[in-house]
């Protein structure tokens, strides 16, 4: 049972044969449904999870992998901190993408106003193409189609990029101006151009900056010798800043803070390595967010980590192939993870919400229990 519940729509054939080899006949299609059809209950335990995980913290792991749906790709995407993971199957991993994932929605909602000027002007877009755009509904939600179609139609003179940074621009605004979810004011992620701008501040991982370093790779020995010191000098840097987490103090960060510069300032005459530590410095407001969040871990390995699952699971079962196979996927995978992650037995879980019982307390509660030792968030928090 236990496998039925946590299971894809693509093991349904195997569960038949088996169950017809101890002589219980049973068709694909009614397996797949038992799988993941009537799975209502276990999606809103999932959504109520993922709004205590977001209020629980000051900051949010965030990742992403492919992933496959009825043989397309697609991305998975996971968002979590210490007391739960959260799993997102959707079409894309841009930034709408991920703004509507962070109000559990599948299409982010548009807003346009004062703010969404302020961001057009940070994103460079053209002044002629503002001045309609101001003229556009004001102050009232609008659907992606709606402002897609006022793009295509009134801005086509701008490219595929300045088009969608207006997109972006709208879903920024109603976002964060919002009440219905937590708005998250620090993602821990990698450096992948998608995650910026989303909150209002956005924290770098130390280990993924530091495999860019892993990857030159010099011929000439001398070369070797400067990058094996550097290497050796970015993370003992990155051990400092990790004790600092323990014992944060104002003059410590400023001393910190002195040294990243130093470090990141050196010019070696090795160039690929200048290069390379050159734009590892121009990170430095987003590598050193730990001065204000030191409860923050410095490295998205957790994230990481909760990708992975999905891609073992990706290798064993492929991939749904129905929008209930891919929420089914999405919900138990939350489940499993949230569970392991607060020392619950997803097992004894399961078997108490089947066979009725429901003693154990639901996931999101026992969030909501420990949050306080996480700085938690009140709902629409404005980042």
């Amino acid at each position: 049972m236990l496998t039925l519940y946590y299971g894809s729509d693509m093991a349904e054939p195997k569960i038949a044969e088996l169950l017809q080899n101890i002589g219980v006949h049973i068709s694909d299609g009614q397996i797949s449904n038992l799988v993941i059809k009537g799975k209502a209950s276990w999606h809103e335990e999932k959504r109520a999870i993922y709004r205590a995980g977001l209020v629980s913290s000051s900051w949010q792991h965030s990742d992403d992998t492919g992933t496959r749906v009825n043989g397309e790709n697609q991305h998975c995407h996971v968002v979590g901190n210490p007391l739960y993971t959260a799993y997102f199957t959707r079409p894309g991993k841009d930034r709408l993408t991920l703004i509507s994932i962070l109000q559990d929605v599948t299409e982010p909602p548009l807003l346009l106003n004062k703010s969404t000027a302020d961001w057009l002007e940070q994103f460079g877009t053209p002044h002629w193409a503002q001045q309609i755009i101001a003229t556009w509904p004001q102050e009232r939600l609008l659907t992606l189609a709606e402002l897609t179609d006022l793009v295509e139609t009134q801005l086509a003179r701008l490219n595929e990029q300045q088009q969608a940074r207006i997109l972006e621009a709208a879903a920024l605004t109603a976002y964060h101006q919002q009440t219905a979810m937590p708005i998250v004011p620090n993602l821990l992620t990698d450096d992948a151009p998608q995650f910026r701008f989303i909150t209002r501040d956005h924290s770098l991982c130390w280990v993924h900056e530091g495999r860019h370093y892993k990857k030159l790779m010099p011929c000439v020995e001398y070369h070797q010798h400067l990058l094996a010191d550097f290497q050796r000098k970015f993370w003992e840097y990155y051990h400092k800043l990790n004790a600092y987490r323990t014992d944060p103090t104002p003059e410590r960060a400023i001393q910190l803070e002195k040294e990243f510069d130093e470090l990141f300032s050196q010019v070696t005459g090795y160039d690929e390595l200048d290069k390379r530590i050159a734009k590892t410095k121009a990170k430095k407001d987003r590598l050193l967010k730990v001065f204000a969040y030191p409860e923050m871990p410095l490295h998205n390995n957790p994230a990481e980590l909760a990708a992975r699952r999905r891609v073992r699971k990706r290798d064993i079962s492929f991939g749904p192939r129905t929008t209930d196979g891919v929420a089914a996927w999405d919900t138990f995978m939350t489940l499993a993870a949230t569970a392991r992650q607060l020392g619950v037995s997803f097992y004894a879980y399961i078997y108490d919400r089947v066979s009725g019982a429901r003693a154990l307390p639901d996931l999101a509660d026992i969030i909501r229990e420990r949050t306080p030792a996480f700085h938690p968030l009140p709902c629409g928090e404005a980042a």
